[in-house]
């Protein structure tokens, strides 16, 4: 498979940001800020990008893209994630300018892609720069809560009614329940799921009747939800490594991973994020948590992960939106308000037992 890697992404006008321009890791991207900052909104654009042309490229590998399949399927995608009342409202209404820009170059020029929308716009995308494929790979969103739960029937009935639920929930759910891989890439698969499920104490099962369970050994399957919500997060990974959704070359997007997780599952997450990084999964995160990211800092520096190579966006409001500062370690995204009350909270715990 061609390198499908993304680069960098180009935004003018879009929610909070007047602009921004991300340069993006091939491995480890962590996105930091308060609540409201836009976190999320980029993670979505991302996803959106990515998985409007792998909806096309994936069932048609030899398709020559058109602008209108294209475009139908960026707008289709963009609404049912965002869920905005119409396209236009993810463009900003600024004074001289009521339209959204967007570029995305990939490691393949040949994915090369630019969009915009007008304000007015209720659901029409045009097309400035249409690649000349598109990308192979379907890429993987998880939202903050875990979906094996829900998981048993959600996908036909997200089908047939009209649910309020982002989009992100049905991808993923239609990829847990996708076939085990085999052949030459059971191994690698054993080997990335051996940590998780030594974490989980068994493997994640799908039964004939469309549950999951967690199988331990010598007990028996457990019902997934009387499975701690943690363990279910890392069984999401698990289950989408067994079926080769999150192996060898594709994208992973979590938003704010370490939520109703305790220090010890944040820890583990943390580990099993980078040992993705290293096995060619292109990983973005969304995040506040400052127990998250120092636990990152810390992997990052071991041997076991020197060769990942992250890349750390902070956003910080201005008078006009949101500005990202990006750079190479958490020291270059400057001070975030969210980060620095964790911090603070340290400090002022420490005093009062110096205090004693």
């Amino acid at each position: 498979m061609r390198s499908a890697t993304l680069k960098e992404i180009k935004i003018r006008n879009m929610t909070v940001f007047p602009a921004a321009c991300l340069k993006l890791s091939p491995q480890l991207n962590l996105i930091a800020g308060e609540n409201g900052a836009g976190k999320s909104h980029l993670l979505k654009l991302a996803y959106s990008i990515t998985a409007a042309s792998a909806s096309i490229g994936v069932k048609q590998p030899n398709e020559a893209p058109t602008k209108a399949a294209l475009s139908k399927a960026i707008a289709d995608k963009l609404m049912g994630v965002f869920r905005p009342d119409t396209l236009g409202r993810l463009a900003t209404r600024r004074r001289g300018r009521e339209r959204c820009d967007i570029a995305v170059s990939y490691a393949d020029k040949n994915l090369d892609m630019a969009f915009n929308f007008a304000y007015q716009s209720k659901n029409e995308v045009n097309i400035s720069n249409l690649p000349k494929i598109y990308i192979p790979k379907t890429p993987v969103f998880f939202p903050t809560r875990e979906l094996l739960t829900i998981y048993p029937n959600f996908a036909s009935v997200y089908e047939s009614h009209y649910l309020e639920f982002e989009e992100t929930w049905y991808d993923t759910c239609l990829l847990l329940g996708a076939l085990m891989a085999r052949g030459p890439k059971e191994q690698r698969i054993k080997t990335l799921l051996s940590p998780l499920e030594e974490s989980m104490g068994g493997s994640i099962v799908l039964e004939k009747s469309g549950r999951f369970y967690l199988k331990i050994p010598g007990e028996g399957n457990m019902e997934m939800p009387l499975v701690a919500e943690g363990l279910r997060k890392l069984g999401m990974v698990a289950r989408l490594i067994a079926t080769g959704a999150l192996l060898d070359q594709g994208y992973l997007f979590w938003d704010e991973p370490e939520t109703n997780l305790n220090p010890k599952l944040i820890k583990e997450t943390a580990k099993t994020i980078l040992h993705l990084c290293s096995s060619g999964i292109q990983v973005f995160v969304a995040t506040h948590s400052l127990f998250l990211m120092r636990e990152m800092d810390i992997l990052l520096r071991s041997d076991e992960f020197e060769k990942v190579k992250p890349r750390f966006f902070g956003l910080h409001r201005t008078e006009n939106g949101y500005v990202i500062e990006q750079g190479g370690d958490v020291d270059s995204i400057g001070q975030i308000d969210a980060l620095e009350a964790e911090l603070s909270q340290s400090d002022r715990y420490l005093e009062l037992g110096a205090q004693k």
